[in-house]
C-alpha cells in the first residue's frame, strides 16, 4: 500500500489532549525528555510517517493535492496521506520542539530544522527494499543513506561532536510493513515464489533487525518500532473482499508479523543494548474499531474521501469529503484521519515513557 497504511505510525505523544483517560501531562513529559537529553525525532518508514518526501521523487505515489491536508495548517496539502498531521508531528509538538516533523527532501527545509528532527520516510516503502522499488520510492537502505547526509549537514551546522550527540540522543522511529504485503507479496509474483507467508514474515523481521543494527552503528541508542495495523480492517481490503467486517485472514498475517518483530526487538535489546519500545498499532486501531464511542468516533468502516471504500492517493484527488473527519477512523480507504493518529499517539505514550527515556 502506498503505505497505505493505516498505520500507522504512531507513537507518540498527544499534544492536543486530554482526549481520553490517560491524558498526557505535557509539562511532565518535557521535563522527562529534557532530563534524559532527548534531542529530536528521526523518522523512517512509509506513508504513515512520510510528510512529503515523495513529492520530490519520480513516483505516482503522492498526496500533495486536495483534499489531502484539508485540516492541516492553512488547509495546505503537504504530501501527508491524511487530512492533517501525523502521529510523529504530535510527538515533536508534545516534546516541545516543533509542531511538525518536516521531510528531509523538502526544498524549503532550513538548517535549523535539522536540530528538531526530520523524516526520511517514503510512502509505499517497506522493510523489503523490493517493495519500495516497485513504486520508485525510497527503500530503507536509501533512507539510511539520507541519514548519513543528515549527519553531515548537522556537523556543518553545529560541529561534529555536537552533531553526534544529537543523533545519539534522538528517538529513531520506524513505521512500515503494510506495503510489504498489500503492495508486494499479495500483488507481485516474485516474493511468493521465494517465500511462503511465514517465511516472508521472518524475512521482513530480519530486515528490520539489520536496519536497526545499522542505525545503531550510525549512532542510534533509542528506537521505537510501530507495529503493523490490522490490515483486514482497512476499508479497501474490506471492499475488495466483499465484506462489511474486518478480513480475519489479513489481520492474522499482521498479528503474526508483529509477534516476530517483537521477538527481534528483544534480541536487539540483549545483544547491542539498544533501548527500544514497541507501539501496538494493531491493538489500538482494533480497539477503536470495536469500541468507537470510547474514542469519539462514529464511522470506522469507510474513509472520509469519496465513497470511502476504494479511494486513496490519485483516486482521492479532488473528491468531496465527509463533513466531519474527526468522527472517522480513516481519511481515505487506507490511511487514518488526523483524529486516529491522535488516538494512536495518545494511547502509545507509555511506549515512550519508561522503556525509552525512563
Amino acid at each position: 500500500m502506498h503505505s497505505r497504511v493505516p498505520m500507522v505510525t504512531v507513537l507518540a505523544l498527544m499534544a492536543l489532549m486530554p482526549l481520553f483517560s490517560g491524558a498526557v501531562d505535557i509539562r511532565q513529559l518535557r521535563q522527562l525528555t529534557a532530563k534524559h537529553n532527548v534531542t529530536c525525532v528521526l523518522v523512517f518508514g512509509d506513508s504513515s510517517v512520510d510528510p512529503g518526501n515523495n513529492n520530490r521523487l519520480p513516483t505516482t505515489v503522492k498526496g500533495n493535492f486536495p483534499p489531502y491536508g484539508k485540516d492541516f495548517f492553512d488547509r495546505r496539502p503537504t504530501g501527508r496521506f491524511s487530512n492533517g498531521r501525523l502521529a510523529t508531528d504530535f510527538i515533536a509538538e508534545a516534546i516541545g520542539y516543533t509542531k511538525i516533523i518536516p521531510a528531509f527532501l523538502d526544498p524549503n527545509l532550513k538548517p535549523t530544522d535539522l536540530l528538531h528532527g526530520v523524516s526520511f520516510a517514503s510512502a509505499a516503502s517497506g522493510y523489503d527494499d523490493l517493495t519500495a522499488n516497485l513504486s520508485q520510492v525510497l527503500p530503507v537502505s536509501k533512507q539510511l543513506e539520507y541519514l548519513k547526509h543528515y549527519k553531515l549537514h548537522l556537523s556543518r551546522l553545529v560541529g561534529v561532536k555536537k552533531a553526534q550527540n544529537i543523533v545519539n540522543n534522538a528517538i529513531f522511529l520506524l513505521s512500515m510493513g503494510t506495503n510489504d504485503f498489500l503492495q508486494n507479496y499479495y500483488l507481485e509474483p516474485n516474493r511468493p515464489k521465494q517465500f511462503n507467508v511465514e517465511q516472508y514474515q521472518n524475512f521482513l523481521a530480519s530486515r528490520m533487525f539489520e536496519d536497526i543494527k545499522e542505525m545503531n552503528r550510525l549512532g542510534a541508542t533509542r528506537v521505537v518500532v510501530v507495529g503493523v495495523p490490522p490490515l483486514g480492517c482497512m476499508p479497501l481490503v474490506r471492499t475488495l473482499a466483499g465484506q462489511n467486517t474486518c478480513v480475519e485472514s489479513y489481520n492474522q498475517v499482521a498479528w503474526s508479523l508483529n509477534a516476530k518483530i517483537k521477538e527481534k526487538l528483544a534480541i536487539l535489546k540483549k545483544t547491542i543494548g539498544i533501548k527500544d519500545a514497541y507501539v501496538d498499532c494493531y491493538g489500538v486501531i482494533q480497539n477503536a474499531i470495536n469500541t468507537p464511542k470510547k474514542f469519539g468516533l462514529v464511522e470506522t468502516s469507510k474513509g472520509c474521501c469519496g465513497s470511502g471504500t476504494i479511494e486513496y492517493g490519485d483516486t482521492c484527488k479532488g473528491m468531496t469529503t465527509c463533513a466531519d473527519p474527526s468522527k472517522y477512523a480513516f481519511w481515505d480507504a487506507v490511511h487514518p484521519t488526523e483524529k486516529m493518529y491522535r488516538i494512536l499517539a495518545d494511547e502509545a505514550i507509555a511506549s515512550l515513557d519508561g522503556a525509552l527515556i525512563g
